[in-house]
């Protein structure tokens, strides 16, 4: 099974170097990582920030996304200098990199923490007397500390999703981000 593994900053993915010491994946071992989580952390505050602060926080959530779809058709292209095949398999961890990120990191994550502070917040009014302002920073706190827990499910789900769609087309025998 082909994995992508985006997981947090301890997702043990190295890259060795030429003289065998290893270095940490920028995007995937750093405090970088966070910057995907980006658009959970403004869907959280929707109740209490201005809509373009939200929007924002998806553009610096994109960037990320985008910088590591680039990081890893760099290395692949690198990996694979001599290979005949190079420019399908720099496709191939661009475009893998680049749909897992969109997906695990922007897409379900933004909808979920969004769909569970709307939610949350919509019954905060109907079942409690707490004044509004109380209501959006409770909403705000729950979806903070919601982004924690959704991370890893998201991340396996969408290692399935596309171990069983999208990677069947690549008919390559290595995940397509391995260095």
């Amino acid at each position: 099974m082909v994995t992508q593994n985006g997981g947090g900053v301890s997702s043990g993915r190295w890259r060795k170097r030429a003289m065998g010491a290893e270095e940490p994946d920028l995007y995937r071992d750093t405090w970088v990582r966070y910057l995907g989580y980006a658009n959970e952390v403004g869907e959280s505050f929707r109740p209490i920030v201005p809509v373009a602060a939200v929007w924002a926080s998806y553009g610096v959530a994109t960037a990320y996304v985008t910088a590591d779809a680039i990081d890893k058709g760099r290395k692949a292209a690198a990996t694979h200098a001599q290979d005949p095949s190079r420019t399908r398999r720099v496709g191939v961890a661009v475009a893998d990199t680049f749909v897992w990120q969109s997906l695990a990191s922007v897409a379900i994550p933004g909808f979920t923490i969004n769909r569970l502070c709307a939610a949350s917040l919509a019954l905060l009014a109907s079942l409690t007397r707490w004044p509004l302002p109380v209501r959006k920073w409770a909403t705000t706190a729950l979806g903070l500390a919601a982004i924690p827990v959704i991370i890893t499910p998201i991340d396996r789900s969408v290692d399935f999703l596309m171990d069983s769609s999208i990677r069947k087309l690549y008919g390559t025998e290595e995940p397509p981000s391995a260095p």
